[in-house]
């Protein structure tokens, strides 16, 4: 049985793979059970042992998939503090918002298998969250949008900036 630990793999890179593939199931759910989009657009899948239900739009799976490609680096240097999804009404007035707060986990001395199966079961518990959230939620008005934003630790957009300046 193998340990894992920084310095054995690019740690980063591995929670930002994992953390980007389960916000994308999640903001596809968040979409399907809020109602932001007609149901016809999505399938059912399976995904940490649960069905969830998946956008087959080709534009709609573009752009989130090209906001997590841009978020996953933030992720990897562990400069991203939030993800969150906000849904607007016409008007493009917030009416809610999912928030993912991402903290850098401890150092890891768990064997891989048992890793990956305790994150298997702390995602799927997420899911379920989320795929009974209606219940607790006022119905959103009818001709909602969403968008995603990312918040930033501070050092980020600093590098961010200097970034933005010398390409000027």
């Amino acid at each position: 049985m193998t340990t894992l630990t920084r310095q054995d793999l690019n740690f980063g890179q591995v929670v930002a793979d994992i953390l980007c593939e389960f916000l994308e199931v999640a903001i596809h759910l968040i979409l399907y059970v809020r109602e932001v989009y007609p149901t016809g657009i999505f399938q059912k899948r399976k995904k940490y042992n649960v069905p969830v239900q998946m956008s087959c739009h080709p534009e709609l799976n573009q752009y989130i998939q090209d906001t997590l490609h841009c978020i996953k680096p933030l992720i990897e240097k562990n400069d991203a503090e939030k993800v969150v999804v906000v849904i607007m009404d016409k008007e493009h007035h917030p009416v809610e918002r999912f928030v993912f707060e991402i903290s850098q986990p401890p150092l890891l001395s768990v064997s891989s298998d048992a890793l990956l199966s305790h994150v298997e079961q702390l995602l799927r518990a997420f899911i379920l969250k989320i795929s009974v959230c209606d219940a607790i939620l006022d119905n959103n008005p009818p001709g909602c949008t969403f968008t995603m934003l990312v918040h930033t630790r501070e050092a980020a957009t600093r590098n961010m900036e200097k970034i933005q300046v010398i390409k000027v």
